[in-house]
């Protein structure tokens, strides 16, 4: 078992959670994974290594409670208990030879790009990052970012920071002549898209962390596929990170709509069903 020693809420519907996984801290990288259950016999979901701390053996992990099994996990409180905790998986974030970064994260995927900052900032490099969200009340870990180097905030509403998406700070950056060794997207599909589209030109490496969606974790069943550089790619084994400028996103984000919509239909039918007194 897997004690829950810490439990926050950073904005409404998103909470990071701190758990004792001492072998998961212990070989831990920015940019992997682990896979874990609330609730025995329940699902198996993927959530990113926000944080870790070897020495004490605790990772953090940041969700949004969006589903069942997120309701499930949010229902835990600290000193409570999670029957499985696997990992660390997938392949670290490569931050070699990278002296200047630009980070840029949108909405909960800020939980991920968040360590690969301080990975970065941590060897050295200078870091520049770009941070966007539905509206200040959704804003998280902007002082994490702050302290490693320089922040720009965006919102879609304009209630905080500049109003718009992240490619306005992004595009204006490499407008005006900056140049990085590395630009890290992590993020929604069509974020990640357009972040890719605004660097091509610049010919600056980019790399962003796909999160498909993802079931064994091992590369057994297939459905986290991802086609890069037309070759099929497993995000839970050959990445979560590759390169943006050779990931086909519009299949991406076709595949994921349709899981969206299925989704959407089986809940619909189960709420029907309740009405009725079917179930």
């Amino acid at each position: 078992m897997f004690e829950i020693l810490e439990k926050q809420q950073l904005a409404a519907g998103t909470v990071r959670m701190r758990i004792f996984s001492p072998l998961a801290a212990r070989r831990a990288e920015a940019g992997q994974f682990v896979i874990l259950r609330a609730e025995e016999g329940g699902e198996r979901i993927p959530l990113t290594i926000s944080d870790f701390d070897r020495a004490k053996g605790t990772v953090d992990v940041i969700y949004q409670v969006a589903g069942a099994t997120t309701m499930a996990l949010d229902a835990k409180e600290q000193g409570e208990t999670l029957p499985d905790v696997v990992g660390p998986l997938g392949v670290p974030t490569d931050t070699e030879g990278v002296r200047r970064a630009l980070v840029v994260g949108g909405g909960v995927g800020c939980a991920i790009a968040l360590p690969v900052a301080k990975k970065l900032r941590a060897k050295g490099a200078d870091v520049t990052s770009v941070i966007g969200f539905r509206s200040r009340e959704q804003i998280i870990l902007e002082e994490q970012f702050r302290g490693l180097g320089r922040l720009f905030v965006v919102t879609d509403d304009g209630s905080y920071g500049e109003k718009g998406n992240v490619c306005a700070p992004l595009s204006r950056i490499l407008t005006q002549g900056e140049r990085f060794d590395a630009v890290y997207a992590i993020g929604p599909l069509v974020m990640m898209k357009f972040v890719a589209e605004a660097t091509r030109q610049y010919k600056i490496r980019t790399v962003a962390s796909m999160n498909p969606i993802m079931i064994d974790g091992t590369g057994m069943c297939g459905c986290c596929r991802v086609r890069v550089g037309g070759e099929m790619k497993f995000a839970c084994v050959d990445g979560p990170d590759f390169d943006a400028h050779a990931i086909d996103f519009d299949e991406a984000i076709a595949r994921n709509r349709a899981y969206l919509d299925f989704e959407s239909r089986a809940r619909e039918r189960a709420c029907n069903l309740l009405k009725k007194g079917d179930v």
